[in-house]
Order: structure tokens, then C-alpha cells, then sequence
């Protein structure tokens, strides 16, 4: 565990600094190279357990995202990921978004002062949906975006449960938005100019405001490069998922997993009325349903401003009716809310169904804007499904072939996603005619620098000409003369 005293002077939208120790965060500057051949160019981000850089592959000449674990994290992902990629995949679904399950490029270790760590190399992102949706999920998306994300999101966990994995930590920030162009193709000048500029932070010590000099901390810290999120919503076109961080994915077969990593809003009842029961793929199913839900909302499904168990407890029993009575017996804090009938002490506490909550959180928030509703068929579809993936017992939800075969999925969710692929296809097909007319363009003002030069050339060789024949004609005169 890092001290919970501070060390170092806070600096905004950077990892926790106390960090750098034994055990914990690698020391990276700009500059560095990574395994003889990545060279670090920015940073992307950080996480618990990780910090994310932009590098240059010097062998490729293209940007990679670099993953650089801690040294006490479990070196796990590449292993799972390796097995969940590897062919052969479900073909005709794969084939739409190879990027769906975040490919790994290259995988090494780096030594330093904290330990050994291990590194991740994959394309990189344009963000994740947290950012995108803000603090609080205020932002809310397009409905075909989001119906396109859902499914997106439901088929990149068909083919992890698939493979025998279960995910572990899906949440909004573990949802990668994919780069809607190709940024190889810009010098990391050009890069800075059209995102964010590079900056670079001095770490200074908490009581002195001395520059740091323990090998184990960075000189400087570096915030995430911003790759243009997109706060008006996402092009129907630019909605394509990664699905990432598989660092505490189980396969429920081969070893049982007790502890829930995901966080409290999300996380299944089982893993705190249950704790001693393993957890399975249904763990998944719910916090499936929880993100879908927030990717249509303005709110999430479940949320507090003290997020502590009980509170979300007591907001599932309200929305979701009565939980199992081996459970209520075991939610102590239940007196607060309800009485030992079952029945609500206050209004608070009073049932409020799903259909309602879409009311206040997904319809009347698009209708204030302008911007299409539910109709009342896919509604009704979509909210008979969540409720079918969000049940009190986990043995009792519909696992990940049911809700990819749902009447909503197969009617409304999967249908958009075809049309972003499509959308996709055409933006690219147009970006890669522009390109063409730009190098045709190229040409042209290469043909006609040609043109000039010959032009010149002879123009140029017309008046030396002249100039001989007038000097000639100048050198007959004097002889006559």
C-alpha cells in the first residue's frame, strides 16, 4: 500500500505520485526507449495499476500505445489476451471490427528501479467512453451510437466468454472509442498541433518544493495527451468500441475468483451476499446491463454521492423488487429503508420501476434537447432485457447468447452497428479518395513545376543563344570596322 501522506506537490490529471516506489509505478521520461525500439513521444493515460504512453515504433514508423504495468500487478493480461485472440474466432463478427478485443502488438519487460514491469504494445485510442459521457454520465449519446456501442460491447463478451474468460472490470472507463483516422501519417508536430500540446510538470517534493532526486520518481509528470473527445455526441460512423484492460479476467473452469473488481455500481449482489460463492460469467451479465443502461442515460443505473454498499443495495431493491430472503436476512442496514415486512419507510424507498427511470434519465433528457426518443416498442424491448440480465440470482440471468439473440439486440442494437460498419466503410473509401486526388494533385503541381522548369530551361537557353549571336554579330562589325 502507498502512504497516505502525500509526498510530492499535486499536479492535475496526473497518477498518483506516491507511486513511484518499490512494487509500484516505472519511471518514464520523453524520450525514452522501451525494448531497443519504442520511443516514448506522450502520454495517454494511467490507471491503478498502470501507466498508458504514445511511442513511435522505430522499426514501423507508426504510434503505438505502450501499457506499462506496476511491478506487484498480475502479469496476466497478455496471457489472457493471447487466448482470447488467437484463431479461430466467430468469423462474420469478428471480421466487422478486428479492434472489438484490444490486439496486442508486442509484449516485453522493462527493469528499473521499482522492479520489473510488464509492457502491453497495441494500437492506440482516441479515449474511453468515460470521458466521453463526463462525470456523472451527464452527457448522453445519440441513440444509434449507443445502440451500436451495446451491441458492440454484448459481442466483445461473447467472444471472451467464448474463450472460457470472464471480463471482471467492465465499466465505461475499460471502453475504448477507436481513432476515426489513422494518425501515422502526421509528424509528432503536426500531432501536438492538431490535439494537445506536450507538457511537462517539475515533481517537487511536498515540504521543501525541491526537485526530486530518488531514481525511483520521474523529474517531471506528464499529463494525457487529449485526443479530441467528442462532447456533441459521436458520428455514427466514429462509433467503434475496444473493448480493454483484461488484467482481472478468470476463467471460472480453472480457478474460482471470490473478489469483484468492479466498481461498487456495478459490481453483482452476489459479491457481497455471497462472498464465500465464486463468482461466474453471469458477474458479467450485470454489469453489462448496468453500462448499457448508462450508455442511453444522463445518470447511472445505480449511483450515490456516498458510494457505499448499502446505499446501492437499497437503490437495487427499489428498482428491482425484493432481493432472495437468504440475502435480506443478510443486508443488516435494510432497517434504514424498510421495515421487516419488506415494507418502505419513507417515499425514498418506495418501488420505482426501470420504464420510469428511462423517463427521467433517457427519454426527457433527449426530448429537452431535440433529439429522437425511444419509441414504445423498442422501449419495452430494451427494458425486457435488462431486466432479464439484472436478476437477484445470478443462476437465473440470461447469459451472453441470450441477449445477443434478444428481440431488442437482433431488431435495433445489432442493425446499428451494421450501419456504423457501413458508415465506416464509406468514410474511408472517401478519405481514401481525397487522397488519391490529393496525390493526383500532387502530380499535377509536380508535372507543371516540370513544365516550368523546362520552359525556363529553354528560355534560358533561347537568350544564350541570342547572346552568342549577338556577340558574334558584335565581333563582325569590329572586324569590318
Amino acid at each position: 500500500m502507498s502512504s497516505t501522506y502525500p509526498k510530492y506537490q499535486f499536479i492535475e490529471d496526473v497518477e498518483n505520485l506516491n507511486r513511484y516506489r518499490p512494487g509500484g509505478y516505472h519511471p518514464i521520461h520523453i524520450d525514452d526507449r522501451l525494448n531497443e525500439r519504442y520511443r516514448i513521444v506522450d502520454k495517454l493515460g494511467h490507471g491503478a495499476y498502470s501507466t498508458v504512453w504514445l511511442a513511435m515504433d522505430e522499426q514501423t514508423t507508426k504510434y503505438v500505445a505502450i501499457k506499462v504495468g506496476t511491478s506487484d500487478a498480475d502479469q496476466v493480461e497478455f496471457d489472457v489476451l493471447s487466448q482470447i485472440t488467437r484463431s479461430p474466432l466467430r468469423g462474420n463478427i469478428w471480421k466487422t471490427n478486428r479492434m472489438l478485443i484490444h490486439p496486442v502488438i508486442d509484449h516485453f519487460e522493462v527493469s528499473g528501479p521499482n522492479g520489473t514491469h510488464s509492457c502491453l504494445v497495441t494500437p492506440p485510442a482516441r479515449c474511453n467512453l468515460r470521458d466521453v459521457k463526463g462525470e456523472g454520465c451527464h452527457r448522453i449519446l445519440q441513440l444509434d451510437a449507443a445502440r451500436s456501442l451495446t451491441a458492440q460491447l454484448a459481442i466483445a463478451l461473447s467472444l471472451i466468454h467464448e474463450r472460457g474468460y470472464a471480463h471482471g472490470d467492465l465499466h465505461l472507463g475499460n471502453l475504448l472509442l477507436q481513432l476515426p483516422s489513422p494518425i501515422d501519417g502526421l509528424s509528432l508536430e503536426q500531432l501536438h498541433a492538431r490535439y494537445s500540446e506536450l507538457e511537462k510538470h517539475p515533481v517537487l517534493c511536498i515540504n521543501l518544493g525541491e526537485p526530486v532526486t530518488d531514481p525511483s520518481v520521474p523529474s517531471y509528470a506528464v499529463p494525457p495527451l487529449s485526443f479530441d473527445v467528442p462532447k456533441d455526441g459521436i458520428a455514427r460512423g466514429e462509433a467503434l468500441l475496444t473493448l480493454c484492460d483484461f488484467g482481472v479476467a478468470f476463467r471460472p473452469k480453472d480457478k474460482s475468483r471470490f473478489e469483484a473488481y468492479t466498481p461498487l455500481e456495478l459490481r453483482p449482489p452476489e459479491a457481497f451476499f455471497e462472498p464465500e460463492s465464486p463468482l461466474t460469467f453471469a458477474s458479467d451479465i450485470w454489469s453489462l446491463g448496468c453500462v448499457a443502461f448508462e450508455l442511453f442515460a444522463n445518470l447511472p443505473l445505480f449511483f450515490g454521492y456516498i458510494s457505499e454498499q448499502e446505499h446501492i443495495t437499497a437503490q437495487q431493491v427499489r428498482l428491482l423488487g425484493p432481493m432472495p430472503p437468504a440475502w435480506w436476512k443478510r443486508w443488516e442496514a435494510r432497517t434504514k429503508w424498510y421495515d421487516e415486512e419488506g415494507r418502505p419507510l419513507s417515499g425514498s424507498s418506495k418501488p420505482y420501476t426501470l420504464k420510469r427511470r428511462f423517463q427521467t434519465c433517457v427519454q426527457d433528457p433527449r426530448l429537452e434537447r431535440g433529439w429522437d426518443t425511444f419509441a414504445e416498442d423498442e422501449l419495452d424491448a430494451l427494458i425486457t432485457l435488462l431486466l432479464s440480465m439484472l436478476v437477484w440470482s445470478p443462476s437465473e440471468r440470461l447469459d451472453i447468447s441470450g441477449v445477443l439473440g434478444s428481440d431488442w439486440m437482433t431488431r435495433w442494437a445489432l442493425p446499428a452497428y451494421q450501419r456504423c460498419v457501413e458508415k465506416q466503410k464509406h468514410l474511408k473509401e472517401e478519405e481514401g479518395l481525397k487522397e488519391e486526388k490529393g496525390l493526383e494533385e500532387e502530380r499535377s503541381l509536380e508535372e507543371e513545376r516540370s513544365l516550368k522548369e523546362e520552359r525556363s530551361l529553354e528560355e534560358e537557353g533561347s537568350l544564350k543563344e541570342e547572346r552568342s549571336l549577338e556577340q558574334a554579330k558584335g565581333l563582325k562589325e569590329e572586324k569590318g570596322l
